[in-house]
């Protein structure tokens, strides 16, 4: 980058008076002349002997940083120049505080990486100019811009700072109804909750969600602004739980749990949902309330997915009896509520269990309700996978029978067996009843044929 542009060199009408001077009788005479005159030559130098300029000498003898600083005095940015000398004084400070062997010390100083003092010069002196013009939208945007410039980890001080300039100027912008404020807190609030301010970064995410209840504003990936206000304030509060539970304030950290759920279910994330309710019943748990954790984990959450197996088995202490009552209490209220997609969730996870503990009948009559229940929300892939939940089950069921039949291998149990595999119109009904069924009629049909 050209700080200081070349000064166009041009030949004068006559040489200047200071050469008819020079001429006298006496060196020492002369030597008097030509030290009074020496800015008088150095101004002939320039206009007619092709060269550098003391501007271009300079510019090369000084360091980059001393340029800048020069050019943006020339220009008339004092105080871009004082927030730059500023930012140099402290990071020569924090690297002296860091000491020998520190990470910042090891790292070359802010005024010997000029990449990064262009960037600074270019947008310091155009937040300074849209200042001087009250175009604080502007400032806000070249100050934002310099914190995107330096978030790599080594330069998080520096995306601090302009943040926090960010805020201060977004206080000042009146007519964009508050969306760049709503940008400072929620920045503000990231940097707070980085330094393990937790509360701090509270007041600014709720400030970030009061701002942005009722509007559109969308960023980059096209997350409103809300939906980021919302998972914003259910981490933070769940964190701030993590610190209460550890000082044994259980009821406090169910409260700021509660709050992290509604603003988890707010955001609409199902995820997100499902992790909030899960704290919230450890929360319970760990204050002693284990029949309250399980109806809150199963009554909050809007749909049953695999987390819920850990929290069911997590605050059941491993009582899967205890488990399951709480479940088919569940179903019973899902039942009545007609809350089909709930009740497809919840006899999926019942009939799991059932299965895994091998009364697999149980488990059929789970599955089998998961399955109708799916056929009422028209959703053929549920449809498709309830029904191969309930086929499993019923081929597990079967299964026993199999080999009840073939563990006793006697004649009457081998004709049972072969009477049923050779049915093929049912082959989904109990061996037992088919297998008996079919020999009877077998038998009858013999003896007909025999008394005939």
């Amino acid at each position: 980058m050209s700080i200081l542009p070349p000064v166009m060199i041009q030949s004068p009408k006559r040489h200047p008076s200071f050469l008819e001077k020079m001429v006298c009788s006496s060196s020492k005479l002369a030597r008097i002349h030509l030290i009074k005159d020496k800015d008088a030559i150095d101004h002939y130098l320039a206009m007619n002997i092709k060269g550098l300029s003391k501007q271009e000498a300079a510019a090369y003898r000084n360091s980059y940083k001393k340029n800048i600083c020069i050019d943006m005095l020339r220009q008339g940015y004092h105080k871009s120049f004082s927030e730059l000398f500023t930012l140099i004084q402290k990071w020569n400070a924090l690297r002296e505080a860091a000491g020998p062997g520190s990470a910042i010390w090891q790292q070359k100083s802010l005024e010997e990486q000029p990449d990064k003092l262009d960037q600074l010069h270019h947008f310091l002196t155009r937040a300074e100019a849209a200042q001087r013009a009250e175009y604080y939208e502007d400032v806000y945007i070249n100050q934002l811009n310099l914190a995107y410039c330096f978030n790599n980890p080594e330069d998080k001080w520096l995306r601090n700072y302009f943040y926090e300039q960010c805020f201060n100027t977004a206080q000042l912008i009146k007519i964009d109804g508050g969306k760049k404020e709503a940008e400072a807190h929620a920045n503000m609030g990231l940097i707070n909750e980085e330094q393990g301010q937790f509360m701090k970064a509270a007041e600014h995410y709720e400030a970030f969600y009061q701002l942005t209840v009722g509007r559109i504003w969308k960023d980059e990936t096209s997350h409103t602004y809300n939906s980021l206000a919302c998972e914003h304030l259910w981490r933070i509060y769940t964190l701030l739980a993590d610190k209460m539970l550890e000082n044994k304030e259980h009821q406090q950290a169910i409260k700021t749990l509660i709050k992290a759920f509604e603003m988890a279910k707010e955001g609409g994330d199902k995820k997100m949902e499902g992790e909030a309710a899960y704290c919230l019943g450890l929360a319970y748990h760990s204050a002693g309330e284990e029949q309250t954790a399980i109806l809150v984990s199963l009554l909050k959450i809007n749909h049953l997915n695999k987390s819920l197996i850990r929290i069911v088995i997590c605050f059941s202490q491993g009582k899967v009896t205890e488990a399951i009552k709480y479940l088919e209490e569940f179903v019973k209220v899902a039942k009545s509520a007609h809350l089909s997609c709930r009740l497809v969730d919840a006899c999926v996870f019942l009939g799991d269990i059932y299965n895994e503990k091998g009364n697999y009948n149980k488990a059929c009559e789970y599955f089998s309700q998961a399955f109708e229940a799916a056929n009422t929300l028209t959703n053929l892939p549920l449809v498709d996978e309830t029904k191969v939940y309930y086929g499993i089950a019923k081929a597990h069921n079967m299964m026993v029978a199999v080999n009840s039949y073939t563990e006793t291998a006697d004649p009457v149990s081998i004709e049972y067996l072969l009477a049923w595999k050779e049915n093929r119109s049912d082959m989904c009904t109990d061996p037992f009843t088919v297998g008996k069924t079919l020999v009877m009629k077998q038998n009858e049909r013999n003896n007909e044929l025999k008394y005939s």
